[in-house]
Order: structure tokens, then C-alpha cells, then sequence
């Protein structure tokens, strides 16, 4: 026999020795009285999100403010332009470009669709496994291992 063979039965009956040992263990674990084994479990709440979205018609408001700036800049532009020699020309071509930009807008309030994204919570309680715990007793004391499986 070369040198692989005999590491190979060796090994071999080893593993089976410990297979055999293991096994008449738990044999004898599951017929002694002074062994206990528990599974223990926890109850937790899973939450599950459900988004959904929601739609409603709203009032909007005319909103001027962009043909009112608009006019201003131009109306302050023209007034700059017009009154080079004069103090403040610049100023008062703004507010009236501002005041015409606000009295021409186009932009009148209406109804609009907006929507909204939610998300609601489902809740569902569930059992489940937590760890075991060993109690057996040798020579007189009593030991109590907690595992996991």
C-alpha cells in the first residue's frame, strides 16, 4: 500500500468513528432525563410599505411676478437710455415697466392637478426562531449553553 492509500482508510475510519460517536451521543442525550434541549423564539412586526399617490384639483393663483420683473428690467433699460443727463431715470422706467408688466400679464389662476406620493405601513406579527439552550447536569451541577442551530 503507498502512502495515499493508508491516509485515505485512516481518515476514512476515523470520520466513521466520529459519525458513530456522535450519533450514540445524541442517542443517548434524547434517552437521558438530566438533558434538556429549548428552542426559543422571538415575535417581531414587520412593516411592509405600501406607496400610493393622491390627486386633487387645486385653486392656483394668478401668479405676476415674472411679467412684473420682466417689465421692470426693460422699463429701467428704456428709462436709463431716454434720461442719461437726469438722476434716477433708470429708476422710475422700472417701476413703471414694472407697473405695465403687471397690468399686461397674460397669467390668470385657474384649477391644476397635483398629486402627492404616501406611503401607508402594513404591520403583521410574526414568530420565529430565536436560539436554543442545552440544560443537563454533571457531577451534581446543572449547566445551562445557549446556541444557535
Amino acid at each position: 500500500m503507498n502512502y495515499k492509500t493508508k491516509d485515505f482508510i485512516f481518515y476514512g475510519m476515523l470520520s466513521a468513528a466520529l459519525v458513530l460517536t456522535a450519533a450514540n451521543t445524541i442517542e443517548r442525550a434524547q434517552a437521558s432525563p438530566n438533558i434538556n434541549i429549548e428552542d426559543h423564539t422571538k415575535t417581531v412586526i414587520k412593516r411592509i410599505p405600501h406607496t400610493y399617490e393622491v390627486c386633487s384639483e387645486v385653486d392656483v393663483p394668478a401668479d405676476k411676478t415674472k411679467d412684473t420683473l420682466l417689465g421692470a428690467i426693460i422699463g429701467g433699460a428704456i428709462g436709463q437710455n431716454i434720461t442719461k443727463d437726469l438722476p434716477d431715470g433708470a429708476t422710475a422706467g422700472a417701476i413703471i415697466g414694472g407697473i405695465l408688466g403687471n397690468q399686461n400679464s397674460t397669467n390668470i389662476g385657474g384649477k391644476q392637478m397635483r398629486c402627492t406620493k404616501n406611503t401607508r405601513y402594513e404591520d403583521t406579527m410574526e414568530t420565529m426562531y430565536y436560539h436554543s439552550t442545552i440544560t443537563f447536569n454533571y457531577q451534581g451541577k446543572t449547566y445551562k449553553i445557549r446556541f444557535q442551530k
